[in-house]
C-alpha cells in the first residue's frame, strides 16, 4: 500500500465520523439521523462519495433527502474541515448504499440453488 493510499484511507475513515456529527447538528428530521454506511474518497482527496443507509425511506423520502443533503453539503464540508483542522475538505456527493439490497438477493439466489441441490441430491 503506498503512502497516498494510506492517506485516502485515513481521510475516509476520518469523514465516516464527522459526517455524521455533522448531520447530527442539522435541524432536519429527514437527514439527521441518516447512518453513514461508507465513503469512498477519490485519487487526489477533492472528492468522496458518501454511501447512506436508505432502509427506513419510502423512495419519496429519498429523494427529497438527497436534495436537502445537497443544499447543507457546503456546510457539512466547513464542519469537516473546522473539526480536522484541514486547510480544505473533499467535496461531499451523497447517494444512497445499494449493497445491502445486493446482498440480500444474493443470498436469496444461494438459499434457492441449495435448496435445488438438497432436491436433486435426494432424488
Amino acid at each position: 500500500m503506498t503512502q497516498e493510499e494510506i492517506k485516502r484511507h485515513r481521510t475516509e475513515s476520518v469523514l465516516k465520523e464527522i459526517i455524521p456529527e455533522a448531520l447530527a447538528t442539522l435541524d432536519d428530521e429527514r437527514i439527521n439521523a441518516l447512518l453513514v454506511t461508507d465513503v469512498i474518497c477519490s485519487r487526489g482527496r477533492s472528492d468522496a462519495k458518501v454511501f447512506l443507509d436508505k432502509s427506513f425511506l419510502t423512495p419519496s423520502e429519498q429523494r427529497e433527502a438527497l436534495r436537502q443533503l445537497r443544499r447543507v453539503s457546503g456546510y457539512i464540508q466547513n464542519h469537516c474541515k473546522q473539526s480536522e483542522g484541514w486547510f480544505r475538505a473533499p467535496r461531499l456527493t451523497f447517494e444512497f448504499d445499494e449493497q445491502p439490497e445486493k446482498q440480500s438477493r444474493m443470498e436469496a439466489l444461494f438459499k434457492q440453488i441449495s435448496k435445488k441441490k438438497e432436491e436433486n441430491d435426494e432424488s
